[in-house]
């Protein structure tokens, strides 16, 4: 079977390549007092690195939206912001199935309830099938992965856009989690990678529909972390997955601190060094770069 590799050109689109966080990217050199974020997949890893960060850099309302979020949330959030010399924020902990419509809205009526607002959604809970070829895997497992991956983020874009485009003054935005996966095609993840191929689409469609409303969309790949759910992936790329989850929140936190409008509907990794990249702003824009496009 044909293994197509990371390329050299889709990873480092900067010349400078990111397993960690880094001092340009620091949260605690923003003060993001007023505003208020949901991040979905939080519990633990990457999620819960975002979560942290966002509290280092002084988001006042952070809602943890999870099957079952920790208990102990607020408490380390706060010790967060403490350690950063912030205010604790507001915790709203959230027991949702990102599957399921009824449980979405009644989250919705929770932060509304709960902050009056939203700033920022970040559609994170993911699902990662093992890697078996498609005539040998089974049908409910394949259409887990599509429904947690695309009919998740689809499910919470549609409930939250309103409350998103009702805030006034606010960021707006959406963001979608991805993968480098999107890119390639490694045998085995057909579920996975599409459904993280069509989550680009999906970033695009939120911008055509509703950016002339304000609002923002991109989509990031989080970097390679091991993770529990990475860890179905095969034994012989476990060797990829050596970045820290710090290196996600660390990079989304301050890539949100101020509205980047021509980041709209495109496509980064936060392995990419951030001061590099916004070097690349004009290039990006003028070549209409990181979108979905059929090479002809």
């Amino acid at each position: 079977m044909a293994t197509q590799d990371h390329k050299p050109d889709m990873m480092k689109f900067t010349p400078t390549f990111h397993n960690d966080t880094y001092p340009y990217i620091s949260p605690t050199q923003h003060n993001l007092s007023g505003l208020s974020v949901l991040i979905t997949g939080a519990s633990r890893g990457i999620g819960a690195a975002i979560a942290h960060s966002y509290a280092a850099a002084g988001a006042s309302h952070i809602a943890i939206a999870a099957r079952k979020p920790p208990t102990d949330i607020a408490t380390d959030l706060a010790a967060t912001a403490k350690a950063a010399s912030k205010d604790p924020p507001q915790v709203l902990s959230l027991a949702i199935d990102v599957t399921s419509q009824s449980s979405i809205d009644a989250s919705v009526k929770e932060v509304s309830a709960a902050f009056g607002r939203l700033d920022i959604l970040i559609n994170n809970a993911g699902y990662l099938e093992n890697f078996i070829p498609v005539a040998e895997s089974n049908p409910d497992e394949w259409w887990k992965t599509m429904d947690i991956n695309l009919r998740g983020p689809y499910l919470l874009s549609r409930a939250y856009l309103p409350l998103l485009l009702g805030a006034e003054g606010g960021r707006k935005t959406i963001l979608n989690t991805s993968s480098v996966g999107a890119l390639i095609k490694r045998p085995g993840a057909s579920a996975y990678q599409t459904s993280k191929f069509a989550l680009l689409r999906l970033t695009e469609f939120l911008e055509a529909e509703y950016g002339e409303q304000g609002l923002l969309c991109f989509a990031f790949h989080p970097g390679g972390v091991m993770t529990e759910l990475a860890k179905v992936m095969p034994a012989y790329t476990h060797h990829m997955l050596q970045d820290k989850p710090e290196l996600a929140g660390d990079t989304i936190a301050w890539l949100t601190a101020e509205k980047r409008e021509w980041l709209q509907g495109r496509y980064l990794s936060v392995n990419w060094d951030m001061e590099e990249f916004l070097a690349e702003k004009d290039r990006i824009v003028e070549e209409d770069l990181l979108r979905m496009k059929l090479a002809v």
